[in-house]
């Protein structure tokens, strides 16, 4: 190599390191994603529940179907999962919810509604990404129901056996 090159070499090496920066300081810094009408939607999904989930500025008022959150999930376990969320970012009485979901059951829709309020409030203050992270309130649950296999009665029960 020639004197020059080598001297090129050194001084890419040189800016190479002075642009490597700690992941400390690499912070990625999101936009809020938030529509015409002030809105932002998510999408969360549990089981084969699905629910679509718009939050805006407001009170605190669920509403999942066009009904109010008490009267549509009648079980006071399914009322606290949904609200889960928004109480660990501390945003209850904060934003309105408006949902719409469908599929599987009462537990799986709940589920699915957690999930879609967590993403649209990232998406609305991307700082609580980090509180409902550590929450596991972003993660979806990817555990479903096991399909049958031919030759079983179930998943994996076998047919009673039969000696004669």
């Amino acid at each position: 190599m020639s004197e020059t090159t080598a001297t090129s070499l050194e001084d890419l090496k040189d800016v190479a390191a002075d642009a490597i920066v700690p992941e400390q300081e690499q912070a990625i810094i999101r936009e809020p994603k938030i529509d015409a009408q002030g809105r932002s939607y998510a999408t969360g999904k549990r089981k084969t529940a699905i629910a679509r989930v718009w939050i805006k500025p407001g009170n605190g008022k669920i509403t999942v179907n066009g009904k109010d959150q008490a009267e549509y999930f009648g079980r006071p376990v399914l009322q606290m999962i949904i609200k889960q969320p928004l109480i660990a970012a501390d945003r209850k009485d904060q934003y309105d919810v408006v949902c719409t979901v469908k599929g599987s059951g009462p537990s799986g829709q709940a589920g699915a509604v957690r999930h879609g309020i967590s993403k649209a409030l990232t998406y609305y203050e991307p700082e609580l990404r980090g509180v409902l992270k550590k929450g596991g309130f972003l993660t979806r649950d990817s555990r479903a129901v096991e399909r049958k296999k031919y030759g079983k009665a179930k998943a994996r029960r076998s047919f009673q056996f039969s000696k004669r």
